[in-house]
């Protein structure tokens, strides 16, 4: 079983930065995309950055400038450097890892973590 484990929200002032982790562990072969994706009071889930394994990265309109994502391969693991941090941020974020193999033979899953709440305040 793959599990993610995400780290590094919490409060902060508008302007401040945070950087959100999100360790993926189990038994794990290969993860093609990991991703944060994002959900705000009263609003749908939405893609905030996703990273691809061979290095390729897609970023919501809003956050591009101010939040960059990275990725170690080796460690399974996905970062999300968020700066200029606005109130319109708070939301819970997810980590996301997209076609997970467990084994070279074995067909692909998605895993989420369980959410981190990033609160941003005026």
């Amino acid at each position: 079983q793959v599990q993610l484990v995400e780290s590094g929200g919490g409060l902060v002032q508008a302007g401040g930065s945070l950087r959100l982790s999100c360790a993926a562990s189990g038994s794990i072969f290969s993860i093609n995309t990991m991703g944060w994706y994002r959900q705000g009071p009263g609003m749908q889930r939405e893609l905030v950055a996703k990273i691809s394994s061979g290095g390729s990265i897609d970023y919501a309109d809003s956050v591009k400038g101010r939040f960059t994502i990275s990725r170690d391969n080796a460690k399974n693991t996905v970062y999300l450097q968020m700066n200029s941090l606005k109130p319109e941020d708070t939301a819970v974020y997810r980590c996301n890892a997209a076609r997970v193999r467990v084994s070279p033979i074995t067909g692909y899953n998605d895993y989420w973590g369980q959410g981190i709440q990033v609160t941003v305040s005026s």
